[in-house]
């Protein structure tokens, strides 16, 4: 078999598992004459300097323009304390093989190489030369992901996709502090979970992320309430998967995505951010019952979002919504203009860097993007898959409507934390003075 139909199969393998159905990966299109695979190229002063670049960043303060939703990936190489699942590093047996090619898509994406004993320098590497590549003040928050864990809050290795520590991704951000921040991740069942809290925002955490189909977490338990006090009292965002979940198995809870249960924490004070706006799949109507219709999930978040209650403390980010699966939400998310200061921009890198997963030929051929800046997009992920996907959002055009400049300056929901984390600290030391 040749190479190129090798890949061609293992692409469509990796599309199957972050698309909705099957239905939907066989829509997507692969684009033409374009490598399935990621070259890692060097983005070029010509490409850097080009006007379709630079109008990308016309009109935006720099300063506030963070990549809220980027990955930070890891083994255990260097004393990060990070692993990866082992479902997800073998091809056997045969139903572990979806896992195996989306992780070595995912490997290829960011430019490492499998089997090497400096996986996470090297990603680390690779992320950090790209972002130096972006205009100065552009950052990425960097997230760490926790164990998965069992009702009774012992960690389950067994049933964890990833592990990226806290400390990892503190370290990392400290240590690169003009392009790099950090978003905690937090087990709420974990017992030592609200003092947690407290020790992230104090390392500089701007935010939570979860995964809860991934890491067995329901929203609307009565477990996450502590934790929601303490994220609540620092102002902490916290950034939550909402729908469907293809890309991590871990402890395969797919009710848990269903955002109906994020109003727990939404009505205990705490800021919410939806991932992809919930744009992936269906699920149940909880509203009208445990038994309630399945509906689609972006119609469930679209109910959130028009609850007034939740004004100034719901948001989405648009992550991953530029992939080739999501183009019926896309379209849908423009179309609600009154979301304009509601949404948040974030690559979910590495995944722009896995070419099967965008279709830049369908939409220069839906008219989204004219002909120009599909060529130009083409050649930008060779080199720098987090601009690529800045300049496709930039750019974009669906009848009409365009993502204004507010929902790429993203500091202005996370800076909050910081801001709360020094009074609540200043507090504190009043307190402990008396």
């Amino acid at each position: 078999m040749k190479r190129r139909s090798f890949l061609k199969i293992a692409a469509n393998l990796a599309i199957a598992g972050a698309s909705a159905s099957a239905t939907s990966a066989r829509a997507v299109r692969l684009d033409e004459n374009a490598p399935l695979v990621n070259p890692c190229l060097k983005l070029s002063e010509a490409l850097r300097q080009h006007p379709l670049t630079l109008a990308g960043f016309e009109g935006l303060r720099m300063d506030d323009v963070w990549d809220c939703h980027a990955h930070l990936l890891g083994k255990g190489h260097g004393d990060t304390g990070a692993f990866v699942s082992p479902k997800m590093q073998s091809a056997w047996p045969l139903w572990q093989l979806r896992q195996y090619v989306q992780y070595r898509f995912y490997l290829g994406a960011a430019c490492v190489t499998a089997g090497t004993k400096t996986m996470d320098r090297d990603y680390l590497a690779r992320l950090i030369s790209i972002m130096n590549e972006l205009p100065s003040g552009f950052r990425a928050m960097l997230m760490a992901f926790d164990r998965t864990h069992d009702v009774n809050g012992k960690p389950v290795d067994e049933q964890s996709a990833f592990y990226l520590p806290n400390a990892y991704a503190a370290r990392v951000a400290a240590a690169n502090p003009t392009r790099l921040l950090w978003t905690a991740s937090i087990h709420p069942y974990r017992a030592d979970a609200a003092e947690e809290v407290t020790k992230v925002v104090a390392s500089g955490a701007v935010a939570v992320k979860w995964l809860p189909p991934a890491m067995g977490i329901d929203p609307a338990s009565a477990k996450c309430d502590k934790f929601y006090e303490a994220m609540a009292k620092f102002d902490l965002p916290l950034i939550t998967h909402g729908g469907e979940e293809k890309a991590v198995e871990g402890a395969h809870q797919p009710l848990f995505g269903n955002v109906l249960k994020l109003r727990r924490p939404l009505e205990r004070g705490v800021r919410v951010v939806v991932a992809h706006c919930a744009s992936l799949g269906r699920d149940i109507d909880l509203d009208k019952g445990s038994d309630g219709p399945e509906v689609s999930a972006f119609s469930l978040f679209e109910r959130l979002m028009a609850d007034p209650a939740y004004e100034g403390r719901l948001f989405g980010d648009i992550s991953a919504t530029p992939q080739a699966n999501r183009f019926t939400s896309l379209a849908q998310i423009l179309a609600h203009r009154e979301w304009g200061n509601r949404l948040l921009n974030g690559s979910d890198y590495p995944l722009p860097g896995v070419f099967p997963l965008f279709s830049v030929d369908s939409f220069v051929e839906r008219g989204w993007v004219t002909r120009e800046v599909g060529a130009h997009l083409q050649s930008v992920r060779q080199a720098n898959p987090i601009l690529f996907d800045f300049l496709l959002k930039r750019h974009l055009r669906i009848d009409g409507a365009a993502f204004p400049a507010a929902v790429f300056e993203t500091a202005r929901v996370f800076r909050r934390s910081a801001a709360a984390a020094s009074a609540n600290s200043a507090q504190s030391t009043q307190a402990s003075s008396r």
